[in-house]
């Protein structure tokens, strides 16, 4: 590999002095690899070395994705200033985050020159200061991010003003009385920025919607779906395209496809569950297990281009609230036809695996295909019968039996390979909220894995590298889900810390296998110190996306990665789908191919970016929920395990999943400062230390809705 990379520090002048050439137009990454005779194994390699190269400022690429020299007056230019998003801190000072930068850029408070969160911006670096952060100072807004946001309106005699709900933003923002749209004191509403404001004046805006009063039902919920922009309501247009689909399979639909319908094959899914999107089949012959992946052919309903299809990409994915589902598809196709259903005839697409006693697909099939669902069954039902061996749930499912074990034995094969292979499973416990019909918090419950959930996941992982590997190897534009190598720095810090509890993280040239997180996480099971060195090891990763670019899954050790399984739920699986279907159809080349080759890294990228979004919406309406269960619980003593140390105190983790800060004020008996290298809290005279994973006992002290935290005190004192 360092021949290679060798070999490319060579044609990185090569590339230099193609595109110097007065006949080089700017051409995509895919059509230099053709010019320059690249072989499919070096195409990483390719991709690295442009990179390179527009780090070095030496060449630029425009919207398009087209590749051309960068002028040197040009480049001297621009040699200091870049391009990022803007965002900001309450204390006044911002980041800017840059495509290509491990590190974000800190922006003083009186550098940011009128820039707002989210917006598009060009800085210029400043000078280093020893080993502190690069520091940069916006020179130009190119493109305002925020144009609503979502607070509280609190009224004045002569005029109002918006506490953000969003605690990135600084500063209020100022409503004259005529723009007030009629709100009182606690309305949750929503302004639409006038004035962005400057360093003498205040944000300016005019409510355009009144949510309800925060104490109202739900509002708190709708507020975080308004902050996070998230689509609820779907256009007339898409509605009306849905409402037009049938609603049973067509006879002309069937045309081409192969029939399942004979075939024994079931969901599992859980209990509430309404968009049932894979189903699945096995049958044992000797050693060899056949396994069919059914996968709904939302393609089918959904065609590219219509008003259906651009809503989809729009939204991007499904995102799942504590207290509703925001669906990517309208209910009557992701409820509907799209949703495979017990007892009916629906269309699929289905990945058909012939796997050896290995783990290892000796062959397989991908077809378009009608199949018949025989029985819905639950996570819970499954268990039943595999795990407790529930003779009740045993005698129900009778003719299913015999199936459900030769499920549990292949989803144990399949995993036995994924470990020896190195894949990581970070299995830390996630909850459920149960809310009244108030929407109140009333219980909060694990999340359970069991061996029902395995074995889905373990199917589903198997179809989704079998897709990602077929494609791949046919050299065809494609959405692969990668997870890029942890960063070395990452990995040294880790290392290091490690080292002080006796355990040793094997790096090789700065790298780390997953191999080594996987054995790590072995050695530690059921250790003190578990908790806190999974954590460690987690934020050591790097976030998984999409890609049209093949360079592997990190996190499960494998080459090829993609997402095939879930269409009605996710947009790359849909975008796959159509994929799949026009090179079943021969149609994958000429014009549909370069077609492809155009729309699938804005595709990537923007379904990358709508993901996040619909976590942080999750994960904010989740401790919304939990800070209002914990109000119930003021006063009240639990143990729990600290789950982060930071300089301004320690983060505590309950049971139930639930984590409170204590202040470093109130940390009983002593003077605390904070050892970033060892991860601990340490009293400066008593040497008494918290650390990553330590069990202490909490009170819980206050909590607050609007910031969505939790307060936490140790209890015991010293002696605690």
């Amino acid at each position: 590999m360092r021949g290679k990379m060798k070999d490319w520090q060579k044609r990185k002048q090569t590339i230099l002095e193609l595109m110097n050439n007065e006949l080089y137009v700017p051409m995509k990454e895919k059509e230099l690899a053709i010019l320059l005779r690249v072989e499919a194994a070096d195409r990483p390699l390719l991709k690295q070395a442009l990179e390179e190269l527009l780090e070095e400022k030496k060449i630029q690429i425009n919207k398009r994705g087209k590749y051309s020299l960068l002028d040197a007056r040009t480049a001297a230019k621009n040699a200091d200033h870049l391009v990022g998003t803007f965002i900001s801190h309450q204390k006044g000072f911002g980041f800017v985050e840059v495509d290509g930068r491990e590190e974000d850029l800190f922006i003083p408070e009186g550098k940011i020159n009128g820039a707002y969160h989210l917006d598009t911006v060009e800085v210029a670096l400043l000078p280093r200061h020893g080993g502190k952060r690069q520091e940069a100072k916006v020179v130009k807004i190119l493109e305002r991010g925020t144009e609503t946001i979502v607070g509280t309106y609190q009224k004045n005699r002569s005029f109002g003003f918006v506490i953000p709900d969003n605690r990135k933003l600084a500063e209020d923002i100022f409503i004259p009385a005529e723009c007030s749209k009629g709100a009182v004191d606690g309305h949750k509403v929503v302004v639409e920025l006038t004035d962005y404001g400057n360093d003498k004046k205040k944000p300016e805006g005019k409510v355009i919607e009144i949510l309800g009063h925060i104490n109202d039902p739900g509002v708190d919920i709708l507020s975080i779906v308004r902050g996070f922009d998230l689509p609820v309501e779907f256009p007339q247009k898409v509605m009306n395209q849905a409402q037009r689909v049938k609603e049973e399979v067509i006879p002309a639909d069937l045309e081409g496809r192969s029939d399942y319908r004979g075939l024994t094959m079931v969901t599992i899914d859980g209990e509430d569950a309404k968009d049932l999107d894979d189903a699945v089949s096995l049958t044992k012959e000797g050693e060899l297990y056949h396994l069919g992946v059914h996968i709904a052919d939302v393609s089918n309903y959904v065609q590219e281009g219509s008003a259906l299809d651009r809503e989809a990409l729009s939204r991007g994915t499904s995102v799942y609230l504590v207290d509703r589902v925001i669906p990517m598809l309208p209910h009557r196709l992701s409820n509907g036809i799209c949703s495979l259903n017990a007892g009916v005839d629906r269309l699929a697409l289905s990945c058909l695996m012939t796997i050896d006693q290995k783990g290892e697909v000796v062959d397989y099939k991908i077809e378009e295909t009608v199949i018949c669902v025989d029985r819905r069954m639950t996570y819970t039902s499954v268990k039943k019968i595999l795990e407790d061996k529930d003779q009740e749930e045993r005698t129900a499912y009778a003719d299913l039996v015999p199936l459900f074990k030769d499920m549990e034995e292949l989803a144990a094969i399949l995993r036995r390979k994924r470990k020896k292979r190195g894949s990581i499973d970070f299995d830390f416990p996630e909850s459920k909220i149960v809310l009244d019909k108030e929407g109140g918090p009333i219980a909060i419950k694990p999340y359970e894995r069991n061996t029902a959930t395995k074995i889905i996941e373990e199917f589903m992982l198997i179809a989704n590298e079998t897709i990602a590997q077929h494609f791949f190897w046919l050299e065809l534009p494609f959405v692969y889900r990668t997870h890029d190598i942890p960063d070395p720095e990452k990995i040294q810090k880790l290392g290091a810390f490690l080292s002080s509890f006796g355990y040793y993280l094997k790096v090789h040239k700065e790298e780390v296998h997953p191999k080594e997180i996987q054995k790590l996480l072995a050695k530690v099971e059921g250790t003190p110190e578990e908790a806190m060195i999974s954590r460690l090891a987690l934020r050591s990763m790097k976030q998984a996306k999409y890609t049209v670019d093949c360079t592997g899954h990190f996190g499960l050790a494998c080459e090829y990665y993609c997402h095939f399984t879930s269409p009605i739920r996710r947009y790359p699986d849909l975008q796959i789908h159509r994929i799949i279907k026009d090179w079943l159809r021969g149609r994958l080349k000429g014009r549909k191919q370069q077609h492809y080759e155009e729309i699938l890294p804005q595709v990537s990228h923007q379904s990358s970016r709508l993901e996040r979004r619909a976590e942080e919406a999750e994960r904010e309406t989740d401790k919304l929920k939990k800070v209002e269960y914990m109000e119930n619980h003021i006063g009240e003593c639990f143990e729990g395990v600290v789950s982060g140390v930071t300089q301004w105190g320690i983060y505590v983790e309950l049971p139930n999943t639930v984590e409170g800060l204590v202040h470093v004020s109130k940390l009983p008996g002593d003077y605390f400062y904070y050892d970033e290298a060892a991860y601990e809290m340490v009293g400066r005279s008593t040497q008494i230390r918290y650390k990553l994973g330590q069990t202490v006992k909490i009170r819980v002290e206050n909590t607050d809705r609007d910031s969505r935290t939790i307060d936490f005190g140790i209890v015991g004192g010293e002696e605690e």
